[in-house]
């Protein structure tokens, strides 16, 4: 035969799809469904996730933030100076304690100032003001924006005078709202937001003083609008660790650990549900493409008949197949950019949802590129069995060999050609080298591609098994079973049937979207704990061991707090050596020393709220001896570890503590302020003052002010409602966004399934033929189909079920996520497995049994 061009294996193939819409209709649904689930969950993903970010962004008013207690050395302001030269935006926040009063009664009042230049601060965000206006109209080097309470306290209201240090300024609007609320100090009064040009009038900032100074960083934004790359906050980060050692620096994602918490989770299921998408998809691929290959060696054997080479043929169907993946990619691509449009619109409904939402380019072509590529991966195997096929194959037909692939067969494939080993190491590698692309998690990109390996390997093992079992089950029963239930379990090996391929399919298509299912469920039950309405968001500061009493009656009486009181006591202590070297000697990591001299311990019997403990455990209840329990952050800084001994200093008194249980806040309760945490023992007999976390109802916080100032004027009041509020707004659409991609996820899974089942009816006609010419009934055929379908779907939902709950756990725990087993969900998702596999199975061949015998012989 002479050579075959492109263009005439491309014509043969068009022709071929066009006498054969039905067949090919499977394999463009299955790269369809595959594609628009990729390019709607991650491109809307990437969209939310932007969203997210510039919302954390705000919660900081900065990209990063360098917190430092005394002023740059020359060395350091000249580096600082060279960073801002590169296009990154610098301004400094200066935050410090002074006494203000009235310029009529002079009655003093410790604030808590905080200077910054309006021109600049925030980077991200707004302060909110009341009457609302903006910061750079409103804050004049003569001017100030105060806390509501510090109107209360002073008898003042909007247009008075306020003196602080030698200098007098007018109150010109009320803070309503900082965006670096959490971000800053909780000092010890109210807020008074200063210029700096006003704050260097004021004479405060004399040498010595202790203002503590932040300077916050903006990272400028890539050219193209691409938004700013985490590396890119990254490596400024590790620049500013060096260059400041002696300051804390933190960027937007270390804000809030329920913040922290749900972008890490979702950038970790997102991409998870990426992979699952490609994966189905691609598994819907190879099941179509099987049994429309499988159809065709009539006459690819007709063509080798007559003098067509193997590789010209297989150049035929690689066309082929890569137009039916381009052309599924297109529809797909079309679908998910209708998708992702339509995701804000529905979440719309359940959340005050509002994204930069945009098609971007690189996701719709990741999305044609991982569909076309997934596409010929996996049929690969499929086109080289072409070489197999032989001209002889017209007169007989495949009744005495198993054609399955997967099973039995590929041993021998494999011994005897080495392509196919390269073509299976090339699925792997691509599936790996695809999950790594598409991946914005390296633990889930690891997880999956050794989840997906893994799972295949015991597929084929449990396939293997299974058919080798039910052979001898039935040698060995014989006529004890009724002839139905005989035949359909025997009719899982019967020369021609699937049956392996099919398991493999269903079973890596159940663990896909059993451990979606188990990873959200988990995750977005723990959001909803760090989101829910009743934490604490007004903190109480020096409550007097003599006020305790009175304060638990107060609140307990006020109709505005919504939850019961967390109260903590307090003991300032410091630290003066660390496993035995002194304090001023200790290596610490970006923790300056002078914040030894000002550690504030609590006790408690008991784990507290919102902590997690991460290394050894905690004490017993009536424990006497020095222990602490250390926040795991903080003891990376301090350089101890499980054992290490600290030496504190409370007024006269010294103790040497060990070192107990490493814990984890969720910053979220009182106690998220204690870093030191004691047994109640050691503690007893010092100096205590006591902190508050209570949740009021935001809109009446300024009624718990008037109520605390009238009956404790000396209780500072933290009002961080608002801060607080953004911050559980975001969770909560974390949550739903999370839920509803999962859903979604999950429906266009279980679609490629019930295809990739479904299209397996073209490989049953001549069987239910064969019966129907033998005699058998309707009913009777009906009751094999349906046996074989739900052993099918029971086995492959067992190993499928085992696999999810084994990756979910392993990703749980790596994303710090607690993982139950649920029996109730694992057996409802196998029982669902079979009857969709009953169900899918029956909806695309019930119209066999309609067909009459000599219709199909006459096709033969």
């Amino acid at each position: 035969m002479a050579t075959l061009s492109y263009r005439s294996a491309a014509k043969i193939a068009v022709r071929e799809m066009r006498s054969s819409k039905g067949k090919f209709f499977f394999v463009i649904l299955s790269v369809a469904i595959g594609v628009a689930a990729l390019t709607g969950v991650r491109g809307f993903s990437s969209s939310f996730r932007a969203t997210l970010l510039n919302r954390a962004r705000s919660i900081m008013a900065a990209d990063l933030s360098a917190r430092m207690f005394m002023q740059p050395t020359p060395e350091q302001q000249k580096g600082l100076d060279e960073i801002e030269q590169q296009g990154i935006e610098m301004t400094p926040v200066t935050e410090l304690l002074s006494m203000a009063s009235a310029a009529k009664t002079l009655d003093p009042l410790l604030v808590s100032l905080k200077a910054v230049d309006p021109e600049l601060y925030p980077f991200y965000g707004e302060v909110e003001l009341s009457p609302k206006a903006s910061l750079r109209e409103t804050l004049k080097p003569d001017a100030v924006a105060v806390a509501d309470d510090l109107l209360v306290r002073l008898k003042l209201n909007l247009g008075d005078q306020l003196k602080i240090g030698n200098q007098l300024f007018r109150i010109a609007a009320v803070v309503v709202n900082e965006p670096d609320r959490l971000s800053g100090n909780f000092a010890a009064g109210p807020r008074v937001l200063i210029s700096r040009e006003g704050l260097e009038a004021s004479g405060l900032l004399a040498p010595g003083s202790h203002a503590g100074q932040r300077f916050l960083f903006k990272v400028p934004k890539p050219a193209g609008g691409a938004p700013i790359s985490d590396k890119a906050v990254g490596d400024l980060k590790d620049r500013l660790v060096k260059l400041l050692p002696e300051s804390q620096v933190v960027d937007y994602r270390e804000t809030n650990p329920a913040l922290t918490q749900g972008l890490d989770r979702a950038t970790s299921l997102l991409s998870l549900m990426s992979l699952v998408a490609l994966v189905l998809g691609a598994v819907g691929v190879a099941m179509a493409m099987r049994a429309h290959l499988q159809q065709r060696l009539d006459t690819i054997a007709i063509m080798k008949s007559l003098g067509a080479r193997s590789g010209q043929i297989i150049k035929i169907y690689l066309l082929q197949t890569l137009m039916l993946g381009l052309l599924g990619g297109l529809l797909g691509v079309a679908l998910g950019v209708g998708v992702q449009l339509a995701f804000p619109y529905f979440l719309s409904k359940f959340v005050n949802f509002e994204t930069d939402l945009h098609i971007q380019l690189r996701t719709v072509l990741t999305g044609l590129g991982a569909g076309v590529l997934t596409t010929l991966l996996f049929t690969l195997p499929l086109l080289l069995d072409i070489r197999n096929v032989r001209p002889i194959l017209i007169l007989r037909r495949a009744v005495e060999d198993n054609d399955d692939p997967f099973v039995t067969a590929i041993f021998r494939k494999l011994r005897k050609n080495l392509a196919q080993i390269a073509a299976a190491a090339l699925i792997l590698a691509g599936l790996a080298a695809i999950a790594t692309t598409l991946s914005d998690s390296a633990t889930v990109g690891k997880v999956f591609s050794l989840g997906l390996v893994g799972v295949l390997a015991v597929l084929l093992a449990a396939s293997a098994a299974v058919l080798a079992g039910l052979r001898w089950f039935l040698n060995t029963t014989r006529l004890s079973l009724p002839s139905a239930v005989r035949h359909g379990l025997a009719n899982l090996y019967r020369p021609g049937n699937p049956s392996a391929a099919l398991l493999a399919a269903l079973g890596m298509g159940v663990m896909q979207i059993m451990a979606v299912y188990l990873v959200q469920q988990a995750v977005v039950t723990e959001l909803h704990i760090s989101s829910a309405p009743n934490l604490p968001n007004v903190f109480l500061i020096d409550i007097t061991n003599d006020e305790i009493n009175g304060m638990r009656a107060l609140l307990k009486s006020q109709k505005s707090v919504t939850s019961e009181p967390e109260l903590l006591p307090v003991v300032s202590s410091r630290i003066i050596a660390i496993d035995g070297v002194p304090a001023n000697q200790a290596k610490l990591s970006n923790f300056p020393k002078r914040m030894l001299q000002s550690i504030n311990l609590t006790w408690s019997e008991g784990p507290p709220p919102g902590t997690t403990i991460v290394a050894g455990k905690w004490w017993d209840p009536k424990e006497t001896q020095p222990m602490v329990a250390i926040g795991q952050r903080t003891a990376q800084r301090l350089g101890v570890k499980l054992g290490s001994h600290i030496t504190f200093a409370a007024q006269d008194t010294q103790f040497v503590a060990t070192v107990g249980p490493l814990i984890k806040s969720d910053g979220q309760h009182a106690y998220s302020r204690a870093e030191f945490i004691l047994p109640p023992a050691p503690l007893k007999g010092l100096p205590v003052v006591w902190y508050g976390g209570i949740h009021v109802d935001p809109a009446r916080v300024g009624e718990l002010q008037r109520a605390l100032y009238a009956a404790y004027p000396t209780v500072t009041v933290i009002n961080v409602a608002q801060a607080l509020e953004t911050v559980r707004s975001v969770v909560l659409q974390i949550t739903y966004v999370i839920q509803f991609l999962a859903a979604f996820s999950i429906f266009a899974g279980i679609i490629i399934l019930a295809s990739s089942i479904a299209g397996t009816r073209y490989r049953r006609i001549r069987e239910v033929v064969v019966l129907k010419t033998l005699g058998a009934t309707r009913a009777r055929i009906a009751t094999v189909f349906s046996i074989e379908f739900a052993v099918l779907g029971l086995v492959a939902g067992l190993v499928g079920i085992g696999f999810a709950n084994l990756i979910a756990r392993t990703l749980l725990v790596r994303m710090e996520a607690a993982y139950h087993f649920h029996w109730v969900w694992n057996g409802a998702a196998l029982l669902a497995t079979a009857a969709l596999t009953v169900v899918t199975g029956w909806v695309a061949s019930h119209r066999i049994l309609g067909q009459k015998p000599l219709e199909v012989l006459r096709e033969e």
